[in-house]
């Protein structure tokens, strides 16, 4: 018999609440979009926007479409009432292990993955960029478990070395003051296998986007006019979200200094080539060998299919 995914843990802290799940009631039809954190989250959720809307035109913008349930700022009974409003096909964000999700196997799970050295730079724009009304809504919010959101350090190095050798939880040896994208991936690799689960990698996205969205709209069995498609990968292309930001990002980009324009930086790969020391890599060395196996640890910096 095949083993199925189990929610073994409870993730809760300033960010998220993995009970908000609990409360919300799945449709055979629902898709779950799923990241650790600055691997392609929006970016995804944008092409299954329009895989489902071919003709571009939402009923809401894509971050409101798909809201981010596991996130503890929007009063729960919104977002729940807002997902069983809607008629159209559901896509859900979540930012969760996948042993803190509720795992069903008649729903599609998309997982998109990128290398944690890449994730580490977008994080340290997207942390820095933050407004402090966000830290304050973060910190302040009734509810909160754990220590507060502290804000970042002066030196990327500093919030690096804090990043990669300290877990945001007591399970966790990285991803502080975060949690960690390292055990993240590879409790989604895990269960790869399964065929209700498809694992994508940013730097495939890059390389041929049009290549890997056919490859989401078959796991998802969406039917695409062969017409439709040059328009769908254009509306998709980092420049036209960046040119519509304030479409896409979350909250339309109101809780970063610069609004969307810093949200959506600049979606490259190897920025980290000229920032992190052979000593800062002998931590990231040292953090993979702790929680990846070696097959998803070549994945994850390489990409490519998986066997």
């Amino acid at each position: 018999m095949t083993k199925l995914p189990e929610r073994s843990r409870i993730y809760q802290n300033h960010h998220f609440d993995s009970t908000r799940w609990d409360y919300f009631a799945l449709r055979d039809t629902d898709i779950i979009v799923a990241t650790s954190y600055k691997a392609g989250t929006t970016w995804t959720q944008a092409i299954v926007a329009h895989l489902l809307f071919q003709d571009g035109h939402f009923p809401a913008p894509p971050a409101e479409m798909s809201p981010w349930l596991d996130m503890r700022i929007m009063p729960l009974e919104v977002i729940l009432n807002r997902l069983k409003a809607q008629n159209h096909r559901r896509f859900i964000k979540t930012h969760l292990p996948l042993d803190g999700m509720v795992y069903h196997p008649k729903i599609k799970y998309l997982y998109i993955a990128r290398d944690a050295r890449d994730v580490f730079m977008s994080l340290w724009n997207h942390y820095t960029g933050m407004r402090e009304e966000f830290f304050m809504l973060m910190n302040g919010l009734p509810g909160r478990v754990g220590a507060e959101l502290p804000h970042p350090p002066d030196s990327i190095h500093s919030f690096w070395k804090n990043w990669i050798t300290k877990g945001g939880f007591d399970w966790e040896a990285d991803g502080w003051p975060y949690w960690s994208h390292l055990s993240n991936v590879q409790s989604w690799w895990n269960f790869r296998h399964l065929p209700n689960i498809q694992l994508f990698h940013y730097s495939d996205m890059l390389e041929n986007t049009e290549r890997e969205m056919r490859r989401m709209a078959q796991f998802l069995e969406i039917d695409v006019a062969e017409s439709a498609w040059p328009g769908i990968v254009k509306a998709v292309s980092f420049d036209e979200m960046k040119r519509e930001g304030e479409k896409y990002a979350p909250g339309g980009g109101q809780f970063w200094k610069g609004g969307a324009q810093t949200f959506l930086y600049k979606g490259t790969n190897g920025r980290w080539r000229d920032v992190l020391s052979e000593q800062e890599l002998i931590l990231y060395d040292h953090a993979c060998q702790r929680t990846l196996t070696a097959d998803c640890r070549e994945w994850l910096e390489c990409g490519g299919r998986i066997a």
